[in-house]
C-alpha cells in the first residue's frame, strides 16, 4: 500500500483556517514531537558552614503563585471604571485604553478598534468584539459582517459618515472565542463611557451579547429584538433597541425580515428625534 503524499503547505494553511486556527502566537514553530533533551542532573549542594545556635536563622520564604501577584479582576474592574469616568473626550478615552493593562486580551490582541464612523452621528451601532479583519485593520466590522452592516444601515440612508459603530471589547479575543464575563466587566465601563461622549438619540446593540452587557437584561435576542429600552446614562435617557448581529444574520439569513423590522423602527425613531 502506497503512503499517502504529505500535505502541502498550502493544504495545511487551509486545515488551520478549517479548525479556526488564524493567528499566530509565537515568532518561531515549535515541533511537539520532538524528543525533549535530556536535562543535566543538578551539581550537588554545597555543604554550608556550620550553624551558630545562638544566632536566630532567617526563615525562607516560599515563592509567591503567580495567579496571586497578578491583578485581581475586582481590582482591574476598579481600574477600569475609575479611569473611564476621568476621560473628557473620545481621544482622551483612547488614549486610556491604549495604555490600560487591566485586561489581558490587549496582550494577544493585534490592534486596539476603537470606533468608526462619525462620533457626532445621532445613532450609535454597539456589537460584541472584534474579528480577525477588525483586528488586522484597527477598525470595527470590516470583514464580511461589517459589509452587511454597511448595507443595512445603507437601507435607512445611512453610511459610516452618519453613524458611529463599535464594541463593547475593545481587543479580539484570542481564535474569536467568546469574552468571558470577567473580560466583559472589565471593558464594560469604557463604552459605557464612549456611548456617554458619543450621546446618540438612539443606541442600537447588535447581538445577544452587547444587549444583555449594555441593557441590563438576561433574555435571548430572539425576546428582546425590536423592542425599546431606556438606556440611562446618568444624565439622560437614550432611546436603545436591540437587532440581529450582522454576523448572525450571514449564518442564518431568514432572520433579515425581522432585521429590516428593526431597521424601520431604528429609521423611525431618528425621524421623530429630529
Amino acid at each position: 500500500m502506497m503512503p499517502e503524499p504529505a500535505p502541502t503547505l498550502q493544504q495545511l494553511l487551509a486545515f488551520y483556517l478549517e479548525a479556526g486556527v488564524d493567528c499566530a502566537l509565537g515568532d518561531a514553530p515549535v515541533n511537539r514531537l520532538d524528543e525533549p533533551e535530556a536535562v543535566p542532573a543538578p551539581a550537588a549542594p554545597r555543604p554550608l558552614p556550620p550553624q551558630n545556635p545562638l544566632r536566630p536563622q532567617p526563615v525562607p520564604m516560599s515563592p509567591v503563585p503567580r495567579s496571586e501577584i497578578s491583578v485581581a479582576p475586582e481590582a482591574a474592574i476598579a481600574s477600569a471604571r475609575e479611569a473611564a469616568r476621568t476621560a473628557p473626550t473620545l481621544d482622551a478615552l483612547r488614549a486610556l485604553l491604549e495604555t490600560f493593562d487591566g485586561c489581558a486580551l490587549k496582550h494577544t490582541a493585534t490592534k486596539l478598534v476603537f470606533a468608526d464612523g462619525n462620533p457626532e452621528a445621532r445613532v450609535m451601532f454597539v456589537g460584541e468584539a472584534p474579528g480577525r479583519d477588525e483586528d488586522i485593520e484597527g477598525l470595527p466590522f470590516v470583514g464580511r459582517s461589517g459589509k452587511l452592516l454597511d448595507r443595512m444601515i445603507a437601507a435607512i440612508g445611512l453610511d459610516r459618515s452618519k453613524a458611529y459603530i463599535a464594541n463593547v471589547i475593545p481587543w479580539r479575543p484570542p481564535g474569536n472565542r467568546t469574552p468571558t464575563p470577567q473580560e466583559t466587566q472589565i471593558c464594560l465601563p469604557f463604552i459605557q463611557r464612549q456611548i456617554e461622549l458619543v450621546n446618540p438619540d438612539v443606541l442600537v446593540t447588535l447581538g445577544n451579547p452587547s444587549t444583555q452587557a449594555l441593557l441590563g437584561t438576561r433574555e435571548g435576542i430572539m425576546r428582546t429584538r425590536g423592542k425599546w429600552f431606556d438606556y440611562d446614562t446618568g444624565t439622560r435617557a437614550i432611546r436603545a433597541i436591540a437587532t440581529f448581529h450582522p454576523a448572525y444574520l450571514l449564518r442564518s439569513p431568514s432572520y433579515k425580515k425581522m432585521s429590516w423590522q428593526d431597521l424601520r423602527a431604528i429609521a423611525k425613531a431618528l425621524q421623530q428625534a429630529s
